[in-house]
Order: C-alpha cells, then sequence, then structure tokens
C-alpha cells in the first residue's frame, strides 16, 4: 500500500484563529482503501487538520494534493463540486437535515449530483437496508435514536461511493455498543469501496480500526504504529 502514489497528502500546514494557533505544520497522508486515525487531546488541533485537509477551511501556510490538484489553490466551486461527489463528511452529531426523512437525507446527494428522485430515492432504500435502518426510512432525525441518527448519516455519506470519507468524532455522541457498530459498518464498507477515510477520534477504540494512526499535539503530527 505504502508503495502507491497516496490518494490525497497534506504537508505542513499552518492554521490560526486570531491569536489562536491550531496547526503548527502538521502533515498526513492517504492512500485508497486505507483508515487513518487522528488522535489526540482536546483543543490538540485535530478537527482544524481534517478540515483543512477537506477544503472546508483554507491552510495559512503549507499544500494540500487531491490526486494532482492543489486544494488550498481551488476555487470554492471546484472545492463543493469534490465535496458532492468524491468527497464525504460525518460528523459527530451526523447533521441531517431534521425537515427530511431518512430516505431523503440518503437520497439529496445523489438528488444535488443529477439522478432523478425515483432512483436516488431506490438507492438510498438500498443503503438504508445495508446499514440496517430501512425500517427507520419514512423517520425524521428527531425520531430516530443516537446510533441509528449515524447510522443513516453513514448511508447519506457513502452513496455517492466517494473517494475520501472525512470521519470527525463519527461515534463521539454514542454509547459503547452503538460506536462499535457504526465503527465496524464502516470500516466495512470503506473497504469494499476501496475509500480512504480520515478518521479523527479521542478514543482509542476507536482509532484501534484504523490501520494507521497519526498523533497530534500542539499542532504536529507524529506518525504511530497501530497494533496488528
Amino acid at each position: 500500500m505504502t508503495a502507491k502514489q497516496p490518494l490525497l497528502t497534506a504537508q505542513e500546514l499552518h492554521k490560526a484563529y486570531n491569536s489562536t494557533t491550531a496547526l503548527r505544520g502538521a502533515s498526513v497522508e492517504l492512500h485508497a482503501g486505507e483508515i487513518v486515525a487522528v488522535t489526540g487531546p482536546s483543543g490538540s488541533g485535530k478537527s482544524t487538520l481534517l478540515h483543512c485537509t477537506a477544503g472546508i477551511v483554507r491552510p495559512d501556510q503549507g499544500s494540500v494534493l487531491y490526486r494532482d490538484e492543489r486544494l488550498e489553490q481551488a476555487s470554492e466551486e471546484r472545492l463543493s463540486e469534490l465535496r458532492r461527489t468524491e468527497f464525504a463528511m460525518v460528523f459527530q452529531f451526523g447533521q441531517l437535515i431534521p425537515e427530511l426523512t431518512s430516505v431523503d437525507n440518503v437520497s439529496l446527494p445523489l438528488i444535488l449530483n443529477g439522478t432523478n428522485r425515483r432512483a436516488a430515492q431506490e438507492q438510498a432504500r438500498t443503503w438504508l437496508e445495508r446499514f440496517g435502518v430501512l425500517g427507520q426510512a419514512e423517520a425524521r432525525p428527531g425520531e430516530l435514536s443516537g446510533g441509528q441518527a449515524q447510522r443513516v448519516a453513514l448511508a447519506r455519506a457513502l452513496v455517492t461511493r466517494p473517494k475520501v470519507v472525512f470521519a470527525d468524532e463519527p461515534t463521539g455522541a454514542l454509547d459503547s455498543l452503538a460506536g462499535e457498530q457504526v465503527m465496524t459498518e464502516l470500516t466495512k464498507v470503506a473497504r469494499e469501496l476501496s475509500s480512504a477515510v480520515l478518521l479523527v477520534t479521542h478514543e482509542a477504540t476507536v482509532a484501534a480500526y484504523a490501520d494507521r494512526e497519526i498523533r497530534l499535539a500542539d499542532g504536529r503530527t507524529t506518525a504511530l504504529e497501530v497494533p496488528a
């Protein structure tokens, strides 16, 4: 895996918010089909690293290379296109649209990419079934448990078969059992799709699902070995 060209590389990223410095030369690289965990204490810059790498936040210094494209120099239109088609985001609280049902939440990325509503909903139901929440297809987010909502969010993220999944504390709001289920499902599907996953977490049990671990402290990264 390491002999192949990385799919995405962030090098020497620096980012400050007013007088607070979040990143001081952080680096990470991802290969297709690889899961990389970024760990570290609260406030160490984990989410900032993920957001810079995903093109949501532009670093003050450093580069983010996706294939042969410099994301820190890309237009907002191009970055939005990537997040619709080749990138996917999973957040701690899912961030489902509260007015939409589960099936409509999952089908929305496909519709935004030009798939007709009926075909999009058919695909959405397939993914909801895959994640064990087809029975909640017509439920709105407020009617779901935390674990159910996060599985719907995973289905929404993966329905477009993204090349890279950015997961920011995806189990942070779940109990241990629901968290284990979510990580098992995310890992399995990412392997099947050969999607790269950049996973931000403060939990050792979640980081254990990764192929590699990057430790972030004081805005700087250190590579760690993950036990086999």
